[in-house]
């Protein structure tokens, strides 16, 4: 297992894992290994199962049973180190503590509305996870930063007296912790808060969370309400700026909301733990001088450290168990020398993790979402994808479906005995690739029978029958269940790809390290879809995380913000290196308090970088003195270089005109506990002599028919206990000990090594590539589902990509814009869809330059447009489309698309978002077909005519504000095109050109059947009757729409006949934007999965009157068609169909900024912002309407308070719940919020919004929501007739001093600004933004309905991957 570095052997160690279901223990004394396998919860045996594992340990090393109930003798261990879900499962189930958040005046819902975004986008029912504090309590406080990042003049105030000290509460400007001026405008009273702390302790609440805004920089004020808290008692108080000082006031309010709702639980569970031992447990109880002998006991954080018992909070313990075998794949499967890195793979019964190890450190995260709760905290990059053995099996639609639902633990898969659904589990049982010997026998009504294969094969033949009789297929039970797992490995290759090539790895080059129960069956099947060449199994891999904990570092974090611009070789370079050397010291004395030796203790040093005006930071380690000397000239600080080379290296460009900014400084102190003393993989297979076994001269255990692609093979079965070190099995074959299964297919070799087996990997099969004529062939239902994730991972990583590459706020951060591909004709065939209003409107765009470039398009081309008339939606959205040739370059096969929203385009306002606009040239650039890109050069200086001459020369306007954005975006936009043909042609070349043609089809042919019986039900429903709605834009212009259904062929007609004409104004909106419409709210409400496709369109006839509002001239205005009249339009549809009461029906669209280079005016530097606002959605026959969130044809997230501070001269002073805007009913809507902005230095505001005059509908009897309201805060001159009347008296002269006097008296006025305005603002003045709410549903006072939901936490209990793939790339 290794040794102790530097000390001689004294007792026992153990390492324990705590899972879900199992709890795995590993002890070891004099050079001993025991493993320990027991179920987490058994009452009728024991309380607490490691307190059992160690007294099995105690009683096998010591040589006589030590009764339960007896303390455990401290004396006899020398270590503890455990793994808990403690955490996880009270954030799952929801179950810590009792708590209250304490926050700054004005944002007390900031968790509410988090950032606006909905989780799941098609989601009638919006479900965000609940917040975890009971009561709020919000402080009169208030500091700022008093320079900002946008500044075109780039001014920095210095303040002389720094955050923290005594003059600091009585200065109004304060150096904050990050090197940023701090202005106080409001100072906390400690009376005041004492009372509102002692209500809420009056109460019963034991555990506050503080997070004020700034406080990252400012802690001061935090740090008197900690007192105040001491003072009255409360038992734990999280302040934000200990546990986390980064900037970001959701994230760090979620963490230390998260810190004390889960440490106390942590605490509760530790205290019982240490009452089963005589003597204590930790370092202070090793070191103390009377009674017995403690032991040392450290429990395993999220970022893969250990901490001293003492020490282990609430907020570093969510990942606690999985960092166990992260840390045991990384030390026993990572050569220093060969240096190959290796995924992690570790599947189980509800998810699978997985993770990267290479460069010889670890990959952290930090900001993460488990459990619907998003922490900022350095946590291991680990990834959970809703797939395990317990995944259930689906055949829906004419797919194969694998999850997200899972069996659990109970009933758990159908061969668990209790009754359960078909599940991955029961496919490998069935198969042959489980075997029911080598499982524990603890099913049955007296837990003492095996795996039933006879449950298995019954639900597997009841799904066979159905899949036959919707298909009219006949296949057999054998080729279904291989359906579902080849399906499962697609779905659990998607978010491996994404964690190594979003990060700019190529998966091919990775081993794959796999362990977990169910990891050996599936290993080979996900190594071949990935490349990878071999895979390692772990003798201990059943129990690696235990393991890991055994191997691990015990590790202690430090973290100090900072603001400084990197300058190499100055004072700003000594800064930081005293500010390390600081922390260094810090985390050198906690380490040796804990028992380390000076020469036990490493550091990694690192600094947060990112260039000025983006908001990804890199975090960079400080280059170790091998990459100093190779790479930076000897310069082991140069940091500027290791961080441009980073970027380069994972996002493809750097900016070399810009400023690097460094976030944070951060040291992560390492105390050197054990040393792992095997051969690492590659020593061993250099020096291994390999002999063939086969079944006949090694008798295998057994053979069984086994099930592999094709058919099923007679397999030998040998037990890995029999194998020696050296043997080569090759496939077919199964390996198998009492905890885990591994299966080496017919290609593959197996070779057991002391420490791994390794299996090497050769290709299955070659796909099917044959070239029938399309016609003769018929779908496959398997192939049709791998394709349906295939098509859509291509999509999901174009959007990956541009995001990485990108460097506006718009795109990287508000994720607004979307990624496509599209047939040869330019239908749509799978759209990441990041973005609803981008749906079905691209496809127009695509079929449109398709036909104008006929033929005339090279290889490398790429076209842009966002012109309305050519299937733009408005000019900010840029479209870029590039073809894909066949092998010869002359047939375009695809194409590849992507959409994204450009800050600013020019025209009349920044921001290019201009409330007035009448004419499109007001707008901003518009561009209806041009090459951008010739086979591979980028025509920058076209881009600068375009965006920046161009829409100068039109009266009033701008060029673009913004063109270094501009063109950036541009290129990540080219080269997430670029990325999206390259999977395509990786595509054909696995299954060859017409296999890919052909099923591009069938999957829109599948699509398009969905929708029909979609229509043929809601015939039905509405007994063939047409349905018919009318709804009004706040100008009072109508948009009606008739839908007549074919109820017997499942076709319908979309009528817009009586829809308002075109308007001398703005929310005129391109055809486009009706299409997007439709696909939309078709998708919502088919409620399941489908590929969002070309088909969902093929049986719907759209009518828009041609002159109306829906379909424009050339020149219309139509900036507000697509953010607001495409509002209109699903909430006309919805209510046709009677499927739910309006959202709020509107983007409530605000821009700021100044500058430009306005045609006869001088060039001014300026900067736009632009930014959407959320509101409550509309109710539903089941649902209540949801607070503060974006709804419908959009989900863009919001810029995070402080950032927004940060970045921009303005004073949030407001962002909450607007209370009682929702229509009430018997399920009331959604209430819409209050955003209140000060402006610090003068700026031109525009607003553009609707529903400020027409009330968000009620459905079924159920009232109308508030409207919304626009408010200018304006300071105004105060009149007054008498002063005027002495003036004219006195001849216009006044007495001495009586003039100022006049000239200071000024009043506040509200004005009222009407949905679509725009006004020079002053510093000073305030917009306060009232956005609807939703409409209510049913009448007030109806009793309640429901739907009965399986698990209510199945939207976000997923783990971090999943959540972010949810939050960013919804699918």
């Amino acid at each position: 297992m290794g040794s102790r570095s530097g000390q001689k052997e004294r007792g026992i160690r153990i390492a324990i894992d705590r899972g879900g279901t199992f709890t795995d223990c590993v002890g070891n004394f004099q050079s001993e290994d025991v493993i320990i396998k027991l179920l987490s919860e058994d009452p009728a045996n024991y309380s607490d199962a490691p307190l059992e594992g160690i007294r099995r340990i105690m009683s096998h090393f010591l040589k006589r049973d030590i009764p339960r109930g007896e303390p455990l003798d401290t004396a006899q261990i020398d270590s503890i180190r455990m793994g808990t879900t403690v955490a996880t499962n009270a954030l799952l189930e929801r179950k810590g503590e009792k708590i209250a958040m304490v926050v700054t005046r004005g944002f007390k819902d900031c968790l509410v509305i988090g950032n606006q975004s909905r989780p799941k986008i098609f989601d009638l029912a919006i479900r965000k996870p609940d917040v975890l504090y009971s009561a709020v309590v919000e402080v009169d406080e208030r500091v700022t930063l008093e320079d900002y990042a946008e500044d075109p003049e780039r001014h920095l105030t210095r303040a002389d007296v720094k955050a923290g000290t005594a003059e600091a509460q009585s200065a109004d400007l304060v150096m904050g912790l990050s090197g940023e001026a701090v202005r106080i405008l409001q100072r906390p009273e400690k009376d005041t808060i004492h009372t509102q702390l002692q209500e809420i302790f009056d109460t019963g609440i034991r555990s506050i969370a503080v997070c004020l805004m700034h406080a990252y920089t400012f802690p001061d004020h935090e740090a008197l309400i900690g007192e105040v808290a001491k003072e009255i008692g409360f038992q734990h108080i999280s302040l934000s700026h200990e546990l986390m000082p980064m900037i970001k006031l959701v994230s760090r309010a979620t963490s230390v909301c998260a810190d004390a709702y889960l440490t106390p639980a942590i605490k509760k569970y530790i205290s019982g733990f240490q009452q089963g031992f005589k003597g204590g447990l930790g370092t202070k109880s090793v070191v103390q001088e009377t009674g017995d002998r403690g032991a040392r006991c450290e429990f395993m954080q999220s970022d893969g450290g250990l901490v001293d018992v003492e020490k282990f909070t609430g907020l570093k313990a969510i990942l606690s168990g999985p960092a166990g075998g992260v840390v045991g794949y990384a030390i026993t499967s990572y050569d220093e020398n060969t240096k190959i890195p290796v995924i992690g793979f570790d599947m189980g019964g509800t998810s699978t993790d997985v993770s990267r190890y290479g460069e010889g450190r670890y990959d952290h995260t930090f900001e993460t979402t488990t459990a619907g709760v998003t922490i900022q905290s350095p946590q291991l990059d680990i990834n959970t994808v809703a797939a395990g053995g317990g995944s259930m099996l689906f055949f829906r639609n004419g797919l194969f479906v694998v999850g997200p639902e899972s069996a659990g633990a109970h009933p758990g898969p159908a061969c668990y005995r209790k009754g359960g659904p078909a599940t991955v589990t029961d496919a490998n049982l069935f198969l042959g690739r489980l075997l029911p010997e080598f499982f524990p026998k603890i099913f049955g009504k007296n837990e003492d029978e095996g795996l039933d294969p006879e449950a298995s094969r019954k639900v597997l033949q009841e799904l066979t029958g159905q899949i036959n009789k919707e298909t009219g297929k006949n296949m057999a039970v054998d080729e279904v269940a291989y359906g579902f797992l080849t399906v499962a490995n697609e779905a659990m290759t998607r978010p491996i790809r994404s964690i190594t090539e979003a990060k700019g790895h190529d998966s091919s080059k990775h081993r794959l390290a796999t362990f977990g129960g169910a990891g050996g069956q599936h290993a080979v099947a996900i190594a071949d879809s990935l490349g990878i060449k071999q895979i390692l199994i772990h003798r201990y891999s059943s129990v690696l995380s235990a393991y890991g904990m055994a191997l691990a570092d015990v590790v202690d974090e430090r973290q100090e913000p900072d603001s400084t611009i990197w300058k190499a070789r100055s004072e700003v370079v000594e800064g930081l290196k005293q500010k390390m050397e600081t922390l260094k010291d810090k985390s050198r004395q906690t380490l040796k308090d804990q028992g380390f030796e000076e020469s036990e203790i490493v550091f990694e040093e690192y600094l947060n970088m990112r260039y000025r005006g983006t908001e990804s930071a890199l975090m960079i380690i400080k280059p170790n003195k091998e990459d100093a000397d190779k790479l930076y000239n000897g310069d082991g600080w140069d940091f500027e270089a290791a961080f441009v080379r980073q970027h380069r290296y994972e996002f493809g460009f750097t900016l070399d005109d810009r400023d690097i900014i460094v976030d944070d400084v951060r040291v992560r102190g390492i105390g050197k506990s054990f040393r792992y003393d095997e051969k690492t993989v590659d020593q061993q297979l250099k020096t291994v002599s390999r002999q063939e076994i086969t079944a006949e001269e090694h008798h295998s255990h057994s053979e069984a028919m086994v099930y592999f692609e094709g058919g099923r093979l007679n397999t030998p079965i040998h037990k890995l206990g029999d194998l020696s070190v050296g043997d080569v099995v090759s496939g077919p074959a199964m390996l198998a000990d009492g905890t885990q299964t591994i299966v080496v297919t017919p290609k593959s070799t197996a070779l057991v090594l002391e420490t791994h087996v390794i299996i090497d990997t050769q290709k299955e099969s070659d796909k099917d590539k044959s070239s029938k004529a399309s016609g003769e062939r018929e779908v496959d239902p398997i192939v049709l589902s791998i394709f349906g994730h295939r098509f859509m991972a291509i999509a999901e990583q174009m959007g990956r990509s541009l995001q990485k590459t990108s460097v506006s706020t718009n795109v990287k951060e508000r994720l607004d814009f979307s990624c496509a591909i599209f047939d040869a004709t330019g239908g749509l065939v799978a759209n990441a869809p990041h973005l609803p209003v981008h749906l079905g409107s691209m496809s127009t765009c695509v079929r449109r330059q398709a036909e104008i470039w006929k033929g005339r398009l090279k290889k490398g081309d790429v076209i842009i447009s966002n012109h309305p008339s050519y299937g733009g939606t408005h000019l900010p959205d840029v479209t870029l489309l590039m073809p894909a040739f066949d092998e010869a370059g002359e047939k375009i096969l695809f194409y590849a698309a992507s959409r994204a929203h450009h800050a600013d385009i020019g025209g009349i306002t920044a921001g290019s978002m201009p409330p007035h606009s009448r004419e499109l040239f007001q707008e901003g650039a518009a561009i209806k077909s041009e090459k951008l890109v010739s086979e591979g050069k980028f025509n920058e200086q076209r881009v600068v005519e375009l965006f920046y001459k161009e829409p100068a020369k039109y009266p009033g306007c701008s060029g673009t504000r913004c063109l270094a954005d501009n063109i950036n975006d541009l290129r990540a936009q080219v080269s997430a095109n670029q990325k999206g043909i390259s999977l395509i042609e990786g595509l054909i070349d696995e299954y060859g050109e017409d296999t890919v043609q052909f099923y591009m089809l069938a999957i829109q042919n599948n699509a398009e059947l969905q929708v029909r019986n979609l229509l043929k039900t809601v015939s039905k429903r509405f007994e063939g009757k047409d349905l018919s709605a009318v709804d009004y834009m706040d100008d009072g212009s109508p948009i009606r729409l008739k839908i007549t259904i074919d109820g017997e062929k499942g076709e319908a007609v979309f009528d817009f006949e009586g829809t308002g004409p075109e308007v001398y104004g703005n929310i005129n909106a391109p055809e486009a934007v009706s299409y997007s419409a439709i696909i939309y709210t078709l998708r919502c409400m088919i409620s399941e999965d489908i590929p969002l496709n070309q088909g969902c369109l093929k049986p719907v006839t759209v009518r828009i009157p041609p002159k109306s509002l829906l379909s424009p001239s050339d020149n219309a205005a139509v900036v507000g068609g697509n953010v607001l009249t495409s509002q209109r339009v699903t909430d006309v549809i919805f209510k046709a169909f009677e499927a739910c009461a309006a959202s709020q029906g509107d983007c409530n669209n605000l821009t700021f900024g100044f500058g430009g280079n306005v045609t006869g005016q001088a060039e001014v530097k300026g900067f736009g912002y632009y930014e959407t606002i959320a509101g409550g959605s509309g109710a539903g026959s089941y649902w209540e309407g949801t607070d503060g969130v974006h709804t419908h044809m959009t989900n863009t997230r919001i810029t995070d308070s402080e950032v927004f501070e940060r970045r921009y001269p303005i004073l949030l002073r407001e962002f909450s719940i607007r209370k009682g805007s929702g229509g009430k009913g018997q399920h009331r809507g959604g209430d819409g919020v209050v955003r209140d902005i000060e402006f610090r230095i003068p700026v031109q505001v525009s607003i553009l919004s609707e529903r400020r005059v027409y009330r968000p509908y009620g459905m079924a009897g159920g009232e109308d929501a508030e409207c919304g309201l626009n408010l200018w805060v304006r300071k105004v001159k105060k009149a007054s007739w008498e002063k005027s009347l002495r003036r004219i008296q006195a001849g216009g002269e006044t007495e001495d001093g009586e003039e100022n006097e006049e000239e200071e008296e000024y009043e506040e006025r509200y004005i009222n600004l009407g949905a679509k305005n725009s006004a020079p603002m002053k510093a000073g003045d305030r917009i306060i933004i009232n956005t609807p709410g939703g409409g209510g549903w049913g009448k007030v006072g109806e009793e309640k309905v429901s739907r009965p939901k399986m698990d209510p936490t199945e939207g976000w209990r997923k783990g971090s991957h999943a959540a972010r793939e949810d939050t960013a790339l919804q699918v």
